[in-house]
């Protein structure tokens, strides 16, 4: 266990919190000082392990903000329980990396930060799709390396989008929003799949389609796909957005890629554990005209053996949520969860709007606890 830095932030707090890492901007910290939090924040970049995060814990902790790199499992939350933890918020949108089971039984609230990232990993989930389809990475080290002597016919040859049938896979917000950009964008078909059809997303798409026959252009198809199998086998490209559980562990495996179009394009955004990545591996390999864009690893920070070898795949390290106003504005929700707990606020009831609190007045209410119902709230 390597020695952590930590500092610690309005010392003269009455309440103690726990930060795992150095958040972006200044506000959430105003935040937490505002309810009387004295805050320890790790300034090293090294992930904590479970018995570092049980240790800075100690006998006294009032809230908690960690990240997804790290397992909140059961003996964390025994833990933050004898120490009087009374909340614990993810820095995150996804929580696979908390037992929420543990914590519920330990009457521990469970924060995230949804809504605020959903743009933002929509807009990065369409750049790879975009750096996959042209062969950007690849025409970028070919011109690095000094190999570009003139304008060729098949120099870098890749695949046109307008027109072609667009897989989503998981409709939720951050799926419907890449959904929209893609069909907006480039007037591709959409063909979905989810647990339940989205009428939102139907209806928006079909509002597009009906502007677009007013101008006597033509319209886009959206369809709803009854399994997953049949979005793998009719579309072009195929972007991942579901949630992380353990029936879509591996939903992507050597069969269903097969299922797969030779030259489409499969995105992930959302979570490693999705794609069996030896798997993806051997089928980029057998398949030089099917490419791959992943923001997510199985075994993150490591990647499969020869995966990063592979010219037909765009890889970039987790950067879904990497702007600045968004990873600012999930600190804000992340220090919000915590402090309305700690403040007795009540559960926001704004239909998953969050916008309201990154604003200079928020409303006075929890922002967003997973475990609420089980908790009775």
């Amino acid at each position: 266990m390597g020695v952590k830095e930590w500092r610690v932030r309005n010392p003269s707090g009455e309440r103690r919190v726990v930060v795992t890492k150095e958040l972006p901007g200044e506000r959430w910290l105003e935040i937490l000082a505002s309810a009387r939090c004295r805050v320890e924040v790790c300034a090293s970049e090294e992930i904590l392990d479970r018995g570092e995060i049980i240790e800075v814990v100690g006998s006294k902790c009032d809230g908690a903000i960690g990240q997804l790199t790290e397992s909140w499992d059961r003996s964390v939350f025994d833990a933050l329980a004898a120490a009087g933890c009374r909340v614990y918020s993810n820095y995150a949108v996804g929580f696979n990396n908390v037992d929420v089971t543990a914590a519920t039984a330990r009457g521990i609230m469970v924060g995230n930060t949804p809504g605020v990232l959903t743009g933002a990993t929509a807009e990065l989930a369409a750049a790879l799709t975009l750096a996959a389809a042209r062969r950007v990475v690849e025409s970028d080290s070919f011109m690095r390396r000094g190999g570009f002597r003139g304008w060729l016919p098949a120099l870098f040859l890749g695949d046109l989008l307008a027109g072609k049938t667009l897989g989503v896979i998981g409709a939720g917000r951050i799926g419907s929003a890449y959904a929209r950009i893609m069909v907006e964008g480039f007037r591709m078909n959409l063909l979905y799949h989810d647990i339940r059809r989205s009428e939102t997303l139907e209806s928006r798409i079909a509002a597009y389609c009906d502007f677009l026959r007013t101008a006597g252009e033509r319209a886009p198809v959206c369809r709803f796909a009854a399994d997953a199998d049949e979005v793998l086998k009719e579309a072009d490209v195929v972007s991942l957005h579901p949630v992380l559980d353990p029936a879509t562990v591996h939903m992507i495996d050597a069969r269903r890629l097969r299922l797969m179009k030779e030259n489409a394009v499969l995105i992930n955004a959302s979570r490693g554990p999705l794609i069996d990545e030896r798997a993806l591996v051997e089928h980029l390999r057998r398949h030089e005209g099917f490419r791959a864009g992943l923001d997510v690893y199985e075994r993150e920070p490591e990647t499969a053996q020869g995966l990063s070898e592979l010219a037909n795949v765009v890889m970039v390290p987790h950067i879904g949520s990497a702007t600045t106003w968004t990873r600012r504005g999930m600190a804000v929700l992340a220090a919000l969860n915590v402090t309305g707990v700690l403040e007795g606020h009540p559960l926001w009831r704004g239909h998953e709007d969050v916008q309201p609190f990154l604003g200079d007045d928020p409303p006075k209410a929890v922002p967003s606890i997973v475990n609420a119902e089980e908790l009775g709230i």
